[in-house]
């Protein structure tokens, strides 16, 4: 059965972990706040609604305020501390009840193989929303666990695809009003686009001024 097509009055973002203290730890987390944030602005432009999680914030601190989440106003659902690896808490649960038309769940953050992966086969456990996962949007400590990471989501249902594809299947159409205001986005976004992916889905560490380092990663992105 296809999943739903992307649509802003149908989605709901899950901006997951991404918090202050897992700076030194996770591989290329200054482009996961990059595209974090990216998606934060573009939730903005479509009006899409956002839920937001933490793991264990007295340990490991709040979310990152790169992230600008306080800008979001009342499209941010909520904002939960949590225990479980999963963001599908009994408090996430709620929210997703009282969203009867919620079909699509657009996940980023880390980590890509514990709560990222978790969350995604919740997600699909419950077997009410497709999981979206943004390629370019998530992280683990360990460079090499995230294309093992999204293979493992891939196959087991979830959706792959990089920020800038799933924008503009949320777009979706250059007539409507919002166009305008999207193209602008999109350009803004663009080199700093361009720079998440290579370092996240190429394996590579870049900085806009420095040289550069290259492996492979071997990552499989979904075509829509």
């Amino acid at each position: 059965m296809p999943s739903p097509k992307l649509d802003p009055a149908s989605t709901l973002f899950f901006l997951c972990d991404v918090q202050t203290k897992f700076q030194p730890a996770i591989y290329g987390y200054e482009h996961v706040v990059s595209t974090s944030r990216k998606m934060i602005r573009l939730a903005k432009l479509l009006n899409i609604p956002v839920l937001v999680t933490t793991q264990n914030t007295r340990a490991l601190g709040p979310t990152d305020p790169n992230i600008e989440i306080d800008t979001l106003g009342p499209l941010l659902l909520g904002n939960f501390d949590k225990s479980l690896f999963s963001m599908v808490t009994p408090e996430v649960k709620a929210v997703l009840s009282s969203l009867p038309n919620l079909k699509s769940i657009v996940v980023f953050g880390i980590e890509s193989h514990v709560c990222v992966l978790q969350t995604v086969l919740s997600i699909l456990d419950d077997g009410i929303y497709t999981p979206h996962v943004i390629a370019d949007g998530v992280s683990s400590c360990n460079s090499f666990e995230i294309p093992i990471a999204l293979d493992r989501m891939r196959t087991e249902g979830a959706r792959i695809g990089t920020s800038e594809s799933v924008a503009f299947q949320l777009m979706g159409d250059s007539n409507l009003p919002t166009f305008k205001a999207f193209s602008r986005f999109i350009k803004d976004e663009k080199e700093r686009t361009k720079i998440n992916g290579e370092a996240l889905l190429q394996s590579q560490v870049t900085t806009i001024q420095g040289p550069y380092e290259v492996a492979s990663a071997g990552v499989v992105v979904s075509k829509y």
